[in-house]
């Protein structure tokens, strides 16, 4: 770690928010710049874009975290968010990684697993708490997929597949060149993590890309 990363919580339990920031207090990787204890205090923060990670509630007073979590996430696609909430359930898990959280982390977890879930975050893996692993582990891999966020091109050449264009009609349509088409395609099958195009269109029906 390089620097210490700009942190706010949202949560509007006292007792969570000043727990985090008294053990994030001595750090040197990670600092509370800020806390809120609404969803819209948070969005009408001016300092937003540049914040780098975000401990969300999942149930807050005025907006529900899961929706939080994809608005900020299409508006800053950078911020890491790690939700936190006392419901372990698996669909509010898995609906929460599919929006864009880096991790899940019950609040009953240790203030040794709140460290390590951000650490991991920041290093680019997926951060669950100890009870949520069991879950998690539980579930298929392609479940926690993250919807991946397609280019303009991309969205484009994705509908003209759709349309059951080969590459040379991709590439004429769009005045390409059939190496460009190529890479995109490529590119949307390593983003989506699979095999073919069949697979790709798949995905994309489900994911509504």
């Amino acid at each position: 770690m390089t620097k210490p990363y700009k942190t706010v919580i949202v949560d509007d339990h006292p007792i969570v928010s000043e727990g985090l920031q008294v053990l994030f207090s001595q750090s040197k990787d990670v600092e509370i710049i800020r806390s809120f204890k609404t969803g819209t205090a948070l969005l009408d923060y001016g300092g937003l874009g540049k914040v780098d990670i975000i401990l969300l509630d999942i149930f807050l007073p005025d907006i529900n975290g899961i929706d939080l979590c994809l608005k900020i996430k299409k508006s800053y696609p950078k911020i890491i968010i790690l939700a936190m909430s006392s419901q372990s359930e698996r669909s509010i898990v898995l609906q929460m990684i599919k929006n864009g959280a880096n991790g899940y982390l019950l609040k009953s977890a240790s203030l040794d697993e709140f460290k390590s879930c951000i650490y991991k975050a920041i290093e680019g893996e997926l951060a669950f708490s100890n009870e949520v692993k069991g879950i998690v582990q539980k579930t298929n891999i392609h479940d926690l997929k993250a919807v991946p966020r397609l280019t303009r091109r991309e969205k484009e050449i994705l509908l003209l597949l759709a349309d059951g264009k080969s590459t040379q009609e991709i590439s004429d349509a769009l005045f390409l060149s059939y190496l460009t088409v190529q890479t995109h395609r490529r590119n949307l099958l390593s983003k989506c993590q699979v095999k073919n195009v069949a697979e790709l269109l798949k995905f994309a029906k489900e994911n509504a890309l």
